[in-house]
Parts: structure tokens; sequence; C-alpha cells
């Protein structure tokens, strides 16, 4: 197994017709140059390919993007398959879940592509995350760059670091993106930073998004009561709501250049079908 190899990240539009939102998923193979057309393909040909809480794409392809390429980095190969599993469903498989353990309450795809993705941020390089994909920061604004599993995560960085002999294995250093290992610069919180870019000239309404931001994490990370997670209807309803209230504080033109999409769009996040299959 080569050690450093290139990751790279897809996307394809999600599961609703019309949606302004993408799946996202990584390989460390370049589907437009060598195509397998199923994961078995992808197993015999001793490649790896994540499914990030989806289904299985040969290829990508998104509006305005029909290869639905959205980056690659060269990347700590061992690293990266020790934090989340490749070549298995994250339905069925636990270790294909990294830490977004219940889909749609810890996080969704883009979450955990990220973490996969955080295999190419060792030493002075950033890690590559999925940041160009439609729903991007909606995504961001609710869970986080890397999920609301932020104890969980930074142990399995740890864990796999050691193992992986990408870094000592360290207590985490914490900054906003979350945890990171003293040789790794600090992971991306990808909202703050967008935010920052396009609210630049008015700190204070910036301030007042990035406070609300922090009560509506806070409140996500909240676990709902009872013995088995809540329905997609009612993650998705939660999930519009809090984007609702950060409509009512931007205002539509700003809103739509903050979250990409206007204010009366439906974002639904979940997809019902990946989240009853996981139940």
């Amino acid at each position: 197994m080569a050690v450093n190899t290139s990751l790279f990240a897809w996307a394809v539009p999600a599961f609703m017709n019309g949606s302004p939102v993408d799946h996202t998923w990584v390989t460390a193979f370049d589907n437009r140059k060598t195509n397998y057309p199923t994961v078995a393909d992808v197993i015999a040909a001793k490649q790896s390919y994540w499914f990030c809480w989806g289904s299985y794409h040969p290829i990508g392809g998104i509006p305005g993007n029909p290869t639905g390429f959205l980056g690659s980095q060269k990347g700590n190969l061992p690293f990266a398959t020790c934090l989340v599993a490749p070549n298995a469903d994250s339905r069925t498989v636990p270790a294909a879940r990294g830490t977004i353990f219940t889909y749609g309450v810890d996080g969704v795809c883009h979450q955990l592509a990220n973490q996969v993705l955080y295999a190419t941020g060792v030493g002075a390089t950033s890690p590559l995350t999925v940041r160009s994909a439609r729903g991007y920061v909606a995504s961001t604004f609710l869970y986080g760059t890397y999920g609301l599993q932020t104890a969980a995560w930074a142990a399995k960085i740890a864990s796999c670091s050691a193992s992986s002999k990408s870094g000592p294995s360290v207590a985490m250093h914490w900054t906003a993106g979350g945890p990171t290992l003293p040789d790794q610069t600090p992971p991306p919180d990808d909202f703050e930073t967008h935010a920052k870019s396009v609210l630049a000239d008015e700190p204070e309404l910036l301030n007042r998004l990035l406070a609300l931001r922090g009560e509506v994490r806070s409140f996500v990370a909240q676990r709902i009561p009872g013995f088995t997670a809540p329905p997609a209807t009612m993650l998705n309803s939660r999930n519009q709501h809090l984007l609702d209230e950060a409509a009512r504080m931007l205002g539509p033109e700003k809103f739509e250049k903050v979250f990409g999409f206007k204010p009366k769009e439906r974002i639904n996040l979940v997809d019902p079908s990946l989240y009853e299959a996981d139940k």
C-alpha cells in the first residue's frame, strides 16, 4: 500500500431532483481516467472508495461541473483508511462511518468526506475539504467541518496517527475547526472562513451570525430524547428552522450571498432513504 497518494473528492446531486445540495464522496483514484463500474471492481484493483453515507457512484457530475470533481491533494493513505474504512457501505459497516455515527444527527456526507480528507492535512498543508459542494455552507453551519462528535473525532485522530505513523499519539490542540496535532496546521472551519469573506465589510453582522452559529451547533449537538434516532423529516424540519433563523438575521440578499440559495428554498440535508436504512 502506497503511503502517500492523491485523494480525490467528488459530487453528484443529492437525493431530491432540483435540490441545491450535493452528495460527496472520496476516492484514491481519478475516476475521470480510470472508471470502476462497481465497488467489487475497485476492490479487485486494490483501490479505495469511501461511500461517505451514500451509494456507490462510478463517476460524478453536478450542474456546472460535468465530472463532479471537487479537488485532489496528496495524503497519507493508511491514515485515511484508519479514520474511515474504505470500500464498505456506511449504512451497514460502522468502521465506514468515521465518527459520523448516526447519519443526520452527527453530520452528513460532507462531514464524513472531510474526515477522510483530513489525511491530506499532515504537515504545513491544510487538509482538503468538499467546500465547493452545493449545500456545504448550510451543512457546516449546522454540523461543522468534521461533525458534532468532537471528542470522539479527537480520539480517532490520535489513535490513527499512532497506528499509521502519520504523527505522534499526543493530546489534541483545539481550534474553531476541531482537533489538530502539534505538527499539523489547524483544521479549517469552513463556515467561519466563508462568512468572514462574504461579510468582511459588516463586522457587527458577521459577529452576530457567528454567535448564532455557535448557538445553532450547541442546539444541534443536543441529543433528542428516546432510544431511537428521530426520523429524517424531523431532522430536516429542525435544520430548516435553524436556517430560517439565519435568514431572518441576515435578510434575503445577504442570506443568499452567504449560503448560496434563496431563503425560501427548502434545504433537505438528510436523505430519508439512507437514514431509514441506518435505523
